[in-house]
């Protein structure tokens, strides 16, 4: 495996603590700054519209940029964004410095995807997408207990110094080992080729289905908690280790999800959703059932997981002659779902159709996905169409 792919791997673990560690550490930073934890809640509000808006913005603004260059700038201007959230004053500084720090992260995962399938073969270009999605997982696993943990023991603002340091050592070793051209086929080609790509449907109808899953998983995920105290009736002590197996679940699941892409790209898409959709059927049904239900979670954590390797590099794939703005644009597309599908999920609750229906928002979302996905191969096939890399080859 390649040092520089473990190198974009540690920086996509930095980026994906400091988006996620913070809802460990809300209470302390609401109680540091005099505010209520409603208000300190816009923190993760905030982040994930940076992402979704500012991500792709710079992208554009950046897509001339040396590749290697940019990642490395990125990645020092997010260790300087934190720095900053360490020592604001008052939470409105924080709040744009966190702005700040979640622009950069949404240009760096589309940058991350690219530059992962530029320095591998062909072959192996699911796995390198992989090694970036487990980035997020494992700080979901460690990254994020471990960054509360300090913060609980040495103070919020420790966390924010200890992953701004984090964030500068993995840009110091991208900058030595990334190879110095690596994803520059990505910064040719003209801004018109950029939009004209998100026009094929393979990559809008990507971005859809990337949408629904993610309204799927946090319509139930934002709420997980609570559910697994009130309805399966587990206790408090329990609820931690169960996400534990289910981050674990995850992480797997990202590993499998980027074998079968390189395997059987769009029939194990097809698969993974199908997949999901059950299990969130199942979910519902055996929500009541302590020990089914604690299988099923770490099954769900694992599908939901290993359905990004495949549906990225499929866009990618058909985005190749243009891919910046596909790139920067599939976070947007995750982080629109989250938010839709925690707002959905408050409405089945104030609906008072309790913790146990929200599984069946998933179920419908991902019905509607595997539609899509089958109905996207079957338009690819009718047209007889290639991916936009391989038109030469064919050509000769």
């Amino acid at each position: 495996m390649p040092l520089s792919l473990l190198a974009l791997f540690l920086a996509a673990f930095t980026f994906g603590t400091a988006e996620f560690v913070i809802a460990g550490l809300l209470p302390e930073v609401a109680l540091g700054l005099n505010v209520s934890i409603p208000v300190a809640g816009y923190l993760v509000s905030g982040y994930a519209m940076g992402i979704a808006v500012g991500g792709p913005l710079l992208a554009i603004l950046t897509k001339k940029m040396n590749r290697k260059r940019l990642v490395v700038l990125l990645g020092l201007g997010f260790s300087l964004g934190q720095f900053l959230c360490a020592v604001a004053p008052d939470f409105e500084l924080l709040f744009a410095a966190r702005i700040v720090v979640s622009v950069l992260h949404g240009t760096y995962f589309g940058i991350a995807f690219i530059l992962a399938t530029s320095i591998v073969p062909p072959e192996r270009r699911g796995f390198a997408m992989a090694m970036i999605l487990a980035g997020l997982t494992v700080s979901n696993v460690l990254g994020v207990p471990g960054g509360t943990a300090i913060g609980n023991v040495f103070g919020w603002r420790a966390t924010f110094w200890c992953v701004g340091f984090l964030g500068l050592a993995a840009s110091v070793v991208l900058a030595m080992v990334l190879p110095a051209h690596a994803g520059a086929e990505a910064s040719r080609g003209s801004f018109r080729r950029e939009f004209l790509a998100l026009g094929r449907q393979q990559v809008y109808l990507g971005f859809i289905i990337a949408i629904l899953v993610m309204i799927g998983q946090y319509s139930l995920f934002t709420y997980i908690a609570p559910l697994l105290r009130d309805v399966t009736g587990l206790p408090v002590e329990a609820v931690p280790v169960l996400l534990l197996l289910y981050g674990a679940g995850a992480t797997v699941g990202v590993f499998l999800g980027g074998r079968l892409a390189d395997w059987r790209l769009m029939p194990s898409l097809i698969a993974i959703l199908s997949l999901q959709a059950m299990l969130f059927l199942g979910l519902h049904l055996a929500a009541p059932y302590p020990v089914p239900m604690s299988i099923l979670i770490v099954l769900w954590g694992g599908a939901t997981f290993a359905f990004g390797s495949p549906l990225q590099s499929r866009m990618l794939m058909w985005a190749a002659d243009a891919p910046n703005l596909t790139a920067a644009l599939i976070p947007s597309g995750f982080n629109i779902g989250i938010a839709i599908g925690a707002v959905l999920g408050a409405v089945m609750l104030d609906a008072a159709l309790g913790y146990r229906s929200l599984p069946l928002i998933g179920a419908g979302a991902l019905t509607l996905a595997v539609i899509l996905a089958i109905w996207s191969g079957w338009l690819e096939r009718r047209a007889s169409a290639l991916p936009p890399g391989a038109l030469p080859a064919t050509a000769g």
